[in-house]
């Protein structure tokens, strides 16, 4: 099956070859440039559509190959010990994973459990030191209301010039 990126890329290609061409024919450097820019991208995603089939092809391949092999390893294995005892060790093992699936599972509802307590401890404490810094600001205002007048109109006019800056 083709892999979806392959075709978005086939058509973000083609759609920056005729953008780029329309640019070309009307003189807009700027409908050229981008064109090319998405054509390059189409290019881009096609191939990397084209290597995860690639991948995807390998992978299947070598799964086949597993369960081949598996099949084998699992007759000879009947042949020697006798399907019973095979079936009995199965069963054995299959309740040591499921063991350890709880285990893990538990493991992580207490990570998550402690990760949700120290955030919601960090963010009482945040909200504690937000409350006391508002009072101290409000306190030094409150204070020298003509240095926090002048330090405010400095900072507004930083902040005026950053923005005409950032328009030219």
């Amino acid at each position: 099956m083709v892999d979806t990126d392959r075709i978005t890329g086939a058509a973000r290609e083609l759609g920056g070859k005729v953008q780029g061409a329309v640019g070309d024919l009307t003189g807009s450097k700027r409908d050229s440039l981008e064109g090319r820019a998405r054509e390059a991208a189409g290019q881009a995603e096609g191939l990397y559509g084209q290597a995860k089939d690639t991948i995807r092809g390998a992978a299947e391949q070598v799964a086949d190959t597993a369960r081949g092999l598996g099949g084998k390893i699992r007759d000879a294995v009947d042949d020697r010990l006798g399907s019973d005892d095979v079936e009995t060790r199965a069963r054995r093992a299959q309740g040591a994973v499921e063991d350890h699936y709880v285990r893990a599972e538990r493991s992580v509802r207490r990570a998550a459990d402690e990760a949700y307590d120290y955030a919601e401890d960090a963010y009482e404490r945040g909200g504690h030191y937000l409350r006391r810094g508002s009072r101290e600001v409000s306190h030094q205002v409150a204070e020298y209301p003509l240095a926090s007048l002048l330090i405010a109109g400095l900072a507004g006019f930083g902040l005026g010039l950053l923005v005409s800056a950032s328009r030219d």
